[in-house]
């Protein structure tokens, strides 16, 4: 059990088989059978989880413990762990738009959730609440792409800048990051509340 614990990529493909397994033994149980709304949802749900996982250790777990790292350790996060969060949390956010967008397409109500129901023929509560969800999910993916990772490079120096450019960077990147942890909340629940509420 330690050798595959202690491989990651093993111990992701083995969670990955025991998931198609209990998937397999819901549909011979008498569940519905495997469509492609239910692997866009299953991965929109995984991808969320990665994005705001990240987010949120930004936000309540390094960004707070920075000033409490020794000078001479700061360099490991800023050149080792905190890129590799940042890869994952970028195209955790691009995941989690693509497969949220793949699920409205399937379920057939794409624009009238981004539209609130406004266009919709008719009208149905479901649709401005997700569409708020959406919406929210839209802006902070447009941060994280556009406005934090460009800062966090500057940042972290993994592009060349001046010296004085690298405070002005952390501290934007920090606000946007600080924007999407306070959008996260009232998202998760549009997102989350909307099948419980509709159905």
């Amino acid at each position: 059990m330690a050798a595959i614990l202690s491989n990651l990529r093993m111990t992701v493909h083995i969670s990955l088989a025991l998931a198609v397994i209990f998937y397999v033994a819901y549909v011979l149980a008498g569940g519905a059978a495997l469509n492609y709304e239910a692997i866009a949802r299953w991965t929109h749900v995984v991808s969320g989880i990665m994005w705001i996982g990240l987010l949120w250790y930004f936000n309540f777990v390094q960004i707070p413990n920075m000033p409490n790292i020794p000078d001479d350790q700061k360099p490991a996060i800023g050149k080792v762990i905190a890129p590799a969060a940042l890869f994952w949390f970028r195209w955790g956010a691009a995941a989690t738009v693509v497969t949220g967008l793949a699920v409205a397409g399937f379920r057939g109500y794409t624009i009238e959730v981004l539209s609130f129901g406004l266009l919709a023929e008719n009208y149905a509560p479901q649709y401005s609440f997700i569409g708020l969800g959406m919406w929210m999910a839209l802006i902070m993916a447009f941060n994280v792409w556009f406005i934090i990772w460009p800062n966090q490079k500057i940042a972290l120096g993994l592009v060349e800048a001046e010296a004085d450019a690298k405070p002005a960077a952390a501290r934007t990147a920090m606000l946007f990051s600080r924007t999407n942890t306070l959008l996260s909340f009232p998202m998760l629940v549009t997102m989350a509340m909307a099948q419980t509420l509709f159905g």
